[in-house]
């Protein structure tokens, strides 16, 4: 996904031309109530990009960049669950379900011809986390696990043994950009997910998967475990020999967390090699992103200026899974909370815009660096909950500790378009809607940024 964008140069530049407030979001980590509050704040600020809920638009839906409607509702998730806030549950609700499609995978018929598995996988991780916090399905339409397992079933069948003997692509139909990669994100995100699904149900399918996807991967460039590197990309061009090592925190995010769900479900000699797993990917996620004053960042494009939406999003991911981490893997949460903290405060500092909560990028400048936008409220709001494991660390739930989402093993089965094997006619309005998801829409953006600081 990071591929896209390329206007974040320009947000960055537009908007250091405007007035900054000295007015900070007031944070005391000690205190709960006070991390409640400032979080209240920054979910406040993130909704404010949020038009799902009015007349005429539709629910979870972001037409040039459709998988960060996963990541908004991960962060209302995390926002309701930690701290008891139900204002926004009923928008959440209806997103999470109107997205899921007519088979119940999130393939949706108006995105579906220009999805990547990753952007796919994001969907599935937000159903999951929906279940695994017993937050309450739908009485109609699909079920949060039956969602989350509508994924599950329909990315296996893209498993591709035909290059590099096995590994999900990064996009779906071949007729994408980046069909020919194999990335560190779709099949670190395949491996969470399974390994969650094997948690909370039980049931082997999904243990064989998650030791099937984490075994070809240590076996392919993208993770070593002996380095514990987790690298971007590989390329079915000459069969996966090379790596494309750029370094971003969800990578080593994805793979992190779903090594945690691994060790905390099984036992023995089993439990001791998924530990081993977690302190070493878990060691080289701090050595490699807590840089400045021990504070999470993408080196890669942060200093630069140069991070585009996705990219703003991926330390605000990896910070709720770290703070998974630390909950299913009880000997990691010292290390994980005092990064967490760190963080959390740098990132409570970089919301001093326009006196409304608006937040930056850089958070080791712990000031606010002229940045603004959905994906900022997001990060910020990501790390702002995960600092509540101070006060409630139990782990997520499972089918036999209090999880009550309806299972379907069979989700998704019915999609027989899910699948990169069917040919597909590429039309038109593909093509612009593939189109959609790079364009610049300056105009609009301008015209919203005005409304933030006018209005807000």
């Amino acid at each position: 996904m990071h591929f896209f964008g390329g206007w974040a140069p320009l947000k960055g530049a537009v908007v250091a031309l405007l007035f900054q407030s000295a007015v900070a979001i007031d944070l005391d980590l000690t205190d709960e109530q006070s991390i409640k509050d400032a979080a209240s704040t920054t979910t406040y600020a993130m909704m404010k990009y949020y038009y799902g809920n009015e007349t005429g638009q539709i629910p979870g839906a972001f037409p040039d960049k459709w998988w960060e409607g996963a990541a908004l509702f991960l962060a209302l998730l995390e926002y309701w669950h930690f701290t008891g806030d139900t204002t926004y549950n009923e928008e959440l609700s209806v997103g999470l379900q109107w997205q899921s499609g007519t088979d119940g995978d999130y393939m949706p018929s108006n995105y579906s011809s220009y999805l990547g598995n990753d952007d796919q996988m994001f969907w599935g991780v937000a159903a999951m986390t929906a279940t695994e916090f017993a937050f309450p399905d739908r009485s109609s339409g699909f079920s949060w696990l039956s969602l989350a397992q509508g994924v599950f079933n329909t990315q296996i069948k893209r498993w591709d043994t035909t290059h590099c003997s096995g590994g999900l692509r990064w996009q779906i139909w071949p007729y994408q950009d980046g069909y020919t990669m194999k990335n560190a994100i779709s099949n670190g995100g395949l491996f969470q997910l399974s390994a969650r699904l094997a948690r909370y149900t039980g049931d082997a399918i999904y243990l064989q998967w998650a030791n099937k996807v984490w075994d070809w991967s240590v076996s392919s460039p993208l993770l070593s475990n002996t380095t514990w590197n987790v690298a971007d990309s590989t390329d079915v061009s000459d069969d996966c020999a090379t790596q494309g090592n750029d370094q971003w925190t969800y990578n080593y995010g994805t793979y992190l967390v779903g090594a945690a769900y691994m060790y905390n479900y099984t036992n023995g000699t089993t439990q001791e090699t998924w530990l081993t797993a977690v302190n070493g990917l878990l060691n080289n996620t701090i050595e490699t992103f807590f840089l400045t004053g021990d504070i999470i960042e993408d080196y890669l494009c942060e200093p630069t200026e140069v991070c585009n939406n996705n990219e703003i999003l991926f330390k605000g991911l990896t910070s709720s899974w770290l703070a998974l981490v630390a909950m299913l893997v009880p000997s990691t949460y010292d290390t994980i909370l005092a990064k967490l903290q760190t963080s959390g405060a740098a990132a409570a500092a970089s919301c001093t815009g326009h006196s409304n909560g608006t937040c930056g990028v850089r958070w080791y400048k712990s000031t606010w660096d002229g940045w603004m936008g959905m994906e900022e409220q997001i990060s910020v709001t990501n790390v702002l909950t995960a600092n509540m494991i101070s006060f409630n660390a139990t782990a997520p739930v499972t089918a036999t500790t209090g999880g009550n989402s309806t299972s379907d093993p069979t989700a998704g089965e019915s999609d027989s378009d899910a699948t990169s094997g069917k040919t597909t006619t590429v039309t038109t309005g593909d093509k612009a809607g593939a189109g959609i998801l790079t364009a610049v829409f300056v105009t609009g953006w301008v015209g919203l940024m005005a409304f933030m600081i006018l209005g807000g």
